[in-house]
């Protein structure tokens, strides 16, 4: 589609630009803002190709970016067994039937969002419950954080998982009574299994990809931070771009096995368009507070047989981070717990201190269980914290995983922001809804230790203007102003002036990336006034 003039009148404009920090209207032309002001003040800019579209008062505010987002397994998940909200493991066996008898076509059965923590079992499934439902096809299921999975018999004997497999970074768990694997595969275990299942075509990657940026810019993100799983994605994702088929911007994660391999395949210089660029070394730590495998430095609240996993020595964790941070590469580094993220500050001091370099921007994701000390140290290293706010909302058990004190320094967002560190934002999803508004709600009106609550102005510059910072595009976008890309989402309402409760009831009326309307929720008119300042504008309806 080619690029063309747009402008929208009538609206209430959020621009994030401390200098013009509220307008009327907006201006674009051929994928930039040309102008930003009153609706006299704009129209004295138009020409007779401009589409004008009334916003009729709705909230026009920078378009939104999620800073951490598995796309590919969000595609998935819209595809394959859905099982977030499943009371127990009966209903999982419910699902699981249902799903194999009406897609018979299916060889394995792959299903993921089970949660045992809302199971009336209070337990994990294992491998016979699975087999109960279905036992003539190999089924693995991941839970809802994508660190623990289940699989039954038939995927256990596929990948060849028995009591004397070891894995060096994951678990298999053993059944206390036979010794044998009762199916819960945790961590780097969890590739046993994924290494038997069928690879997916060009054609079926490329489907659950454009899939996932379609519901994407329909909750209004105008960008994503996609974490990759293989070179075979990066490709998709490079064909879609260069056939004009991607709806968003893409900054790319990819994680720190795939490096060699893109660099052998001479896939880097490829991506350094608007559209599409490689943004930084994805390097995983420890793992969720959910399953349990996040690094604590005192074992869990509720199960004080077990202070997490690290994935890396400190050692190995030393030598990644130094080898990311001297390839001139952002470096991400995935830290839950805080003694995974203790060992990443220490990995990133000793590499900043072998190789320096002023303007890094590195970042740890999640940073999820904090304390004053380990802040102090994100600070002087110069770090972004990469925080997922809706996981205040799912994680409600934090208090009993945690203990009251630890619970307090769980996602500590205003902490964060009062210390200086630049934090932004994501979803994680298919950990959590990729609705950016369900992330806003979460920061500004949680339940648990109100204190870290954020204004909807400092969370939504966490999705605008701080994520642009974290890709080094401040310079492009992230304000409403004039030579900035013209990346914008049109809200129902003002999330300024609703109550906090209400911000997650807010929908997407317009998404507009590169001055293009991805996403419209009405239809839009177009008219052609006598003059600039007699025009009508046009309505959608």
């Amino acid at each position: 589609m080619c690029k063309r003039s747009l402008a929208l009148f009538n609206a209430n404009v959020v621009t994030l630009n401390p200098a013009q920090p509220k307008a009327q209207a907006i201006l674009v032309r051929d994928g930039r803002i040309a102008a930003v002001g009153t609706d006299k003040e704009v129209s004295m800019h138009l020409d007779r190709d401009t589409k004008i579209i009334d916003a009729r008062k709705e909230t026009v505010i920078p378009g939104l970016v999620d800073c951490h987002v598995h796309m590919l397994g969000f595609g998935r998940t819209l595809e394959t067994l859905d099982l977030k909200g499943a009371k127990s493991i009966k209903e999982i066996q419910r699902k699981l039937r249902y799903y194999a008898e009406g897609n018979p076509q299916v060889g394995w059965i792959h299903g993921r969002g089970w949660d045992q923590e809302k199971f009336s079992e209070k337990r994990f499934p294992t491998r016979w419950d699975l087999d109960k439902a279905v036992a003539d096809k190999p089924v693995f299921l991941l839970r809802v954080c994508g660190h623990v999975g289940v699989a039954n018999s038939k995927a256990l004997l596929l990948a060849a998982v028995t009591e004397r497999t070891r894995v060096e970074d994951g678990e298999i768990d053993l059944d206390e009574v036979s010794g044998e694997p009762n199916g819960i595969l945790r961590e780097g275990a969890i590739r046993l299994v994924q290494k038997s299942i069928p690879k997916r075509s060009f054609e079926e990657l490329e489907r659950c990809c454009v899939l996932a940026c379609r519901k994407a810019v329909e909750v209004g993100l105008t960008g994503v931070h996609w974490i990759v799983d293989s070179v075979e994605e990066v490709k998709v994702l490079h064909s879609l771009q260069l056939s004009g088929r991607l709806p968003l911007r893409v900054y790319l994660g990819i994680p720190v096995e795939l490096m060699d391999k893109m660099h052998s395949e001479d896939l880097i210089e490829h991506f350094n368009s608007d559209m599409l660029k490689i943004g930084f070394v994805k390097i995983l730590a420890d793992g969720s507070l959910g399953g349990r495998t996040a690094a604590l430095e005192e074992p869990y609240a509720d199960d004080p047989e077990t202070r997490g996993m690290m994935l890396y020595t400190q050692k190995k964790l030393n030598a990644a981070i130094l080898k990311a941070n001297e390839s001139g590469l952002q470096v991400a580094v995935h830290a839950i717990g805080d003694r995974a993220l203790h060992a990443v500050l220490e990995a990133y001091g000793k590499a900043l201190k072998t190789f320096p370099r002023k303007d890094h921007r590195h970042r740890v994701e999640h940073c999820s269980v904090m304390s004053g000390k380990l802040l102090r140290y994100m600070k002087r290293l110069g770090l972004i914290a990469s925080v997922q706010p809706h996981f205040v909302v799912s994680d409600f058990w934090t208090v009993d995983r945690l203990g009251k004190y630890r619970a307090r320094w769980a996602y500590p967002f205003k902490s964060l922001l009062r210390s200086g560190i630049t934090m932004v934002s994501g979803s994680d999803c298919p950990v959590e809804d990729i609705n950016p508004m369900l992330g806003l709600w979460a920061a500004v009106d949680r339940k648990s230790f109100p204190e870290e609550d954020l204004t909807f102005e400092e969370a939504l510059k966490t999705y605008t203007v701080n994520a642009a910072y974290a890709s080094f595009d401040e310079n492009k976008k992230g304000t409403l102003e004039a030579g900035k890309v013209a990346d914008l989402t049109v809200l129902s309402d003002d999330p300024f002036t609703v109550k906090p409760s209400d911000i997650r009831k807010i929908t997407v009326k317009m998404t507009i990336v590169d001055g293009r309307i991805v996403y419209s929720k009405k239809k839009t008119a177009r008219c052609e006034p006598k003059s600039p300042l007699t025009r009508h504008y046009a309505t959608y309806k």
